[in-house]
């Protein structure tokens, strides 16, 4: 990796890590929404690795692949945060359906099923699985529902290190089992997708030749799988914007989602 002179050849560098930084982009890429493109993504860490190329030249000790992963994702996070990856109001649409989640749960006696939810928000079915799809990338936790304050980094709690892990912020803040019980009962299809995407570390893609749907699909069943478990660890709170959950008597019969 060195030229005649001694010096770091940059073009060897970048030319033998760039597969590097695509691994860590498409890593990320399976937490962001669908909006977030790759290329953005994988942009920002080459920049990473051209500085992480510069400063490993003055002189640090570490070895490079090493001090580059951190570089590389580092800047692919700053980009993210300037971008405000995660906007406000995919997060409002989010606690809607946790709010309504909550309500019908506890008017049924049972999970609602994804018309039923539908019907709650006064939105036909398809724009309701739109918002779904749209909010490809939410997360379990987050910081703000456990403080107030705003001076922790969600970026940096959730993506940088093996111990940001958002089950393990709730092993250490007692609920375990709580979750434990909400993954239980969740719905039969929606169970399976937590169990292939999380314990089989299978993609959506390959869910979905699982399940015989489309990745799009998956993706909906995924997020409201989370808004179903949000409801039952964080507890429903009241949008601050938009139509709260219509109360209705439940279907004889309801159709599973």
């Amino acid at each position: 990796m060195y030229t005649a002179s001694g010096t770091l050849d940059k073009n060897q560098l970048v030319t033998q890590y760039a597969p590097l930084v695509k691994r860590i982009a498409y890593h990320l890429m399976a937490k962001l929404p669908a909006s977030v493109q790759v290329e953005d993504i994988i942009q920002n860490g080459m920049l990473g690795l051209l500085d992480a190329i510069g400063r490993y030249e003055e002189g640090l000790g570490a070895q490079f692949e090493t001090y580059a992963v951190q570089r590389i994702r580092g800047a692919m996070l700053d980009g993210l945060r300037e971008n405000d990856w995660l906007p406000r109001s995919l997060r409002r649409d989010m606690r809607r359906i946790e709010a309504a989640i909550h309500a019908l749960e506890q008017q049924f006696g049972r999970q609602p099923t994804e018309r039923e939810l539908a019907d709650s928000l006064d939105m036909p079915l398809a724009e309701y699985q739109k918002m779904l799809q749209e909010a490809r990338g939410y997360q379990l936790v987050y910081f703000e529902d456990f403080t107030e304050e705003d001076g922790d980094d969600y970026l940096e709690r959730h993506f940088v290190g093996n111990e940001a892990d958002p089950l393990e912020i709730l092993m250490d803040a007692g609920m375990r089992s709580q979750l434990v019980k909400a993954i239980e009962d969740l719905p039969e299809r929606e169970k399976t997708v937590m169990g292939l995407y999380y314990e089989e570390d299978l993609n959506l893609r390959e869910i979905g030749e699982i399940l015989g749907v489309s990745e799009s699909r998956v993706c909906q069943l995924h997020s409201q799988a989370i808004a179903r478990l949000r409801s039952r660890i964080t507890g429903a709170r009241s949008p601050s914007q938009g139509n709260a959950p219509r109360r209705g008597r439940p279907p004889k019969n309801p159709q599973g989602n």
